[in-house]
């Protein structure tokens, strides 16, 4: 059972961040003062009782543009991540208890996709397909699952000849049997520990194709599409694009927190239970 007592203060300062931003997301048509795209004041005006941010190039409110980024940023970054474990855990787990040619031809064309650097070849994919949401997911998704097909298949190659597997084997039991009943249960701890990793790597990675300007396409805000639009401010000593470059940096910190401590307890418990 979670004793709130020893949660130590870096897992605190993640969990609160976190859920700061994730209320943020949920919540963002209630909580921002303006809409995503009113006009409320004067270009990159100062910040005041009415604009807490001040505003921004287009004279938007930057506390509304702000809340309404984390929305479209964390939903886009936990769609990718999500499609990315799924389609690369299961590939893997599949492909480490198969064997064979199976393994083989998945393991050449997750090489391939690697050796790609993955901006240009989202660069290139985007500038072909259209550029909304749907598209980055997917396109994000499929590239970053090479990454955790990698991981799942190593853990799981290394699970597989162990002795609770092969008496599940003797036993009978199926190949989806001893993925998700065998394999995955025991490789939740680094699973969860690169979960982390991978959801802030989408949140940069949606960020860096915002700002290149094949990312999340205006009128909507995220936070990398922020940082492009208010970046000529900086020379003026506005900290326009500041703001939301220091909002990427603080979510990726929180989340990395978490998934650290997330990843600690589960092996503690595991130690426990095999001292026990």
């Amino acid at each position: 059972m979670l004793d709130i007592k020893r949660i130590p203060l870096g897992a605190w300062i993640g969990l609160i961040l976190t859920s700061l931003f994730l209320i943020c997301a949920i919540f963002a048509p209630w909580l921002a003062p303006y809409g995503n795209g009113e006009i409320v004041g004067d270009v990159w005006g100062p910040m005041t009782s009415t604009n807490l941010l001040g505003t921004d190039n287009l004279g938007r409110d930057l506390l509304s543009r702000m809340i309404y980024g984390a929305r479209i940023t964390i939903f886009i970054a936990v769609l990718a991540t999500a499609l990315a474990f799924s389609l690369g855990s299961i590939l893997g787990f599949t492909a480490a208890v198969v064997g064979g040619w199976f393994d083989s031809l998945m393991s050449r064309f997750v090489d391939l996709l690697m050796s790609i650097p993955t901006l240009i070849f989202a660069l290139v994919v985007l500038s072909v397909l259209p550029a909304n949401i749907l598209t980055l997911i997917l396109v994000m998704g499929i590239l970053d699952s090479t990454r955790v097909y990698r991981l799942s298949r190593a853990v799981a190659v290394d699970i597989n000849v162990m002795d609770f597997v092969e008496a599940a084997k003797l036993r009978g039991e199926g190949r989806g049997w001893i993925i998700f009943r065998e394999i995955l249960p025991n490789a939740l701890s680094p699973l969860v520990s690169e979960l982390g990793l991978r959801f802030i790597y989408a949140v940069l990675f949606l960020s860096a194709l915002s700002f290149l300007g094949l990312g999340v396409q205006p009128p909507s805000a995220d936070w990398g599409g922020m940082v492009k639009e208010n970046k000529d401010g900086i020379v003026f000593g506005i900290p326009a694009a500041l703001i939301p470059a220091g909002a990427i940096a603080a979510l990726a910190i929180s989340v990395n927190l978490v998934a650290d401590w997330i990843l600690n307890r589960t092996t503690d418990l595991k130690g426990g239970r095999g001292n026990a």
